[in-house]
């Protein structure tokens, strides 16, 4: 008795001994399976954003050719628009000779900004055409949303131009279709800020009106437009000076059209024969 008596401990204890060690197996199996499955988790997690990674580094660098398909049917989409309006014009004017059909018309040349500064009181940009390209000393440069300056120098693949934002340049614009005429200057400031100036007292105007490029000019062509109005001021009690909203901020800037007047030489020739010739003494 006493024998069985140290028996049956030593049984039970091995008992609870062998039920925990199959516990012990069938939760480390358990755990083995979450453990499979978290790093697959992992794995796959890590894949997916080396992926998206991998793709966004692909779509970035694809980004650019994107940009530069888009501006090229942005620019064939212009061109069109450009021909219609032409071909309203001509169909207007009654009579008018070849001469005069040339000096209207423009000749548009799509381009890339190759650099561009914005931080000077005379800032510059250069573009990516040039003489080979058939650009021109003072043509003009105009995106979709305005004007952005004028061809100061020309070399075969590049050329040089002062940007609307410098205090050299002056674009002569109209307050609405019909409305007066001043010269637009830069504000000095900002990437999308003008002022308009020498507008008569009595030229009735509203905050938020468009103000288009006038065309007396041998640069730009007539109704691009620029702006909106904002606050003016009077100067010198004889006229105002209108603050305006660019539609072009030029933090944004990429991709331009230069405008080549293809009447500007004979326009030139008209105007020196026009005037008075000196006399003799």
């Amino acid at each position: 008795m006493p024998a069985n008596r140290k028996t049956i401990p030593i049984i039970i204890n091995a008992v609870v001994f062998i039920a925990m060690e199959i516990a012990a197996l069938h939760m480390l199996t358990n755990n083995d399976k979450l453990q499979n499955i978290l790093i697959s988790e992992k794995v796959h997690g890590f894949m997916a954003k080396a992926w998206g990674g991998s793709e966004s580094v692909r779509r970035y660098f694809s980004l650019a050719k994107e940009n530069e398909n888009l501006a090229q049917e942005n620019f064939v989409l212009s061109q069109k628009l450009r021909r219609y309006q032409a071909a309203d014009e001509t169909t207007n004017v009654r009579n008018a000779d070849t001469s005069i059909s040339k000096m209207i018309g423009y000749e548009y040349t799509p381009a890339s900004i190759v650099k561009i500064s914005r931080n000077k009181q005379h800032n510059y940009i250069i573009i990516g055409k040039g003489s080979n390209q058939g650009i021109l000393p003072k043509s003009g440069i105009i995106s979709r949303n305005g004007v952005v300056g004028i061809v100061d120098a020309v070399d075969k693949e590049y050329s040089y131009a002062l940007s609307f934002m410098n205090n050299e340049i002056s674009i002569s614009a109209r307050l609405g279709k019909e409305g007066a005429v001043g010269p637009l200057v830069w504000d000095g400031k900002s990437t999308d800020g003008a002022l308009l100036k020498e507008i008569p007292l009595q030229c009735k105007f509203h905050p938020g009106d468009t103000i288009y490029t006038s065309g007396y000019s041998s640069i730009f062509p007539a109704d691009i437009p620029l702006g909106v109005t904002g606050e003016s001021r009077i100067v010198n009690g004889a006229t105002n000076e209108i603050k305006i909203k660019l539609f072009q901020d030029f933090s944004t800037l990429r991709y331009v059209t230069v405008v080549t007047n293809v009447g500007a030489k004979e326009m030139e020739y008209l105007e020196k024969k026009e005037e008075p010739a000196t006399t003799k003494k």
